[in-house]
């Protein structure tokens, strides 16, 4: 048999019987328990409040209608001023059509297309629009080299030419 433990303190006096504590795993686990349940609930409910768009594929995520915010130009050379799309407003739907809308309020009609690559084991996904004026019988096309979408309401995409890079901002 076990001697008692007693512990004192300025209030009380506890005396515990070694058969009356819990077996040191039992001890463990509920440390373990009430450490893990906290972070699975704070998980738990980032997940569930959280868009869950980054599980939709481009396809589907670039559906809908999105303004052209900003066009940065990266490295040596080249004017903005010979970019198709600076401004204005791209309705992408799902069959593959897009309305487009610039500055002036120029309206536009095309297609858009999404094609996944894989270069040097790194996985892009490239978007090619065209879009024509019929009334003005203006064509402007672009070939974003690579898209990513950084949140669900802004994806960014670049468009590299020799030793410069246009990255162009969409936000719904």
């Amino acid at each position: 048999m076990h001697k008692p433990f007693t512990m004192k303190s300025n209030f009380t006096s506890i005396t515990l019987k070694q058969e009356n504590l819990p077996h040191p795993e039992v001890v463990k686990s509920k440390f373990y328990f009430n450490k893990t349940l906290p972070l699975l609930l704070v998980f738990a409910s980032v997940f569930i409040g959280c868009s869950k768009d980054f599980l939709k594929s481009y396809e589907r995520r670039i559906i809908g209608q999105w303004h052209i915010r900003d066009v940065k130009r990266i490295g040596i050379g080249g004017s903005l001023d010979y970019i198709p799309f600076r401004d204005g407003t791209f309705v992408f739907s799902k069959d593959g059509t897009l309305t487009y809308r610039n500055a002036a309020n120029q309206q536009f009609e095309g297609t858009w297309e999404l094609t996944r690559r894989t270069i040097n084991d790194q996985v892009t996904q490239s978007l090619q629009v065209t879009a024509i004026d019929f009334a003005n019988e203006k064509v402007l096309s672009e070939y974003y080299d690579d898209i990513n979408f950084r949140s669900t309401d802004h994806f960014v995409g670049n468009n590299t030419e020799n030793f410069r890079t246009y990255v162009t901002h969409f936000r719904r």
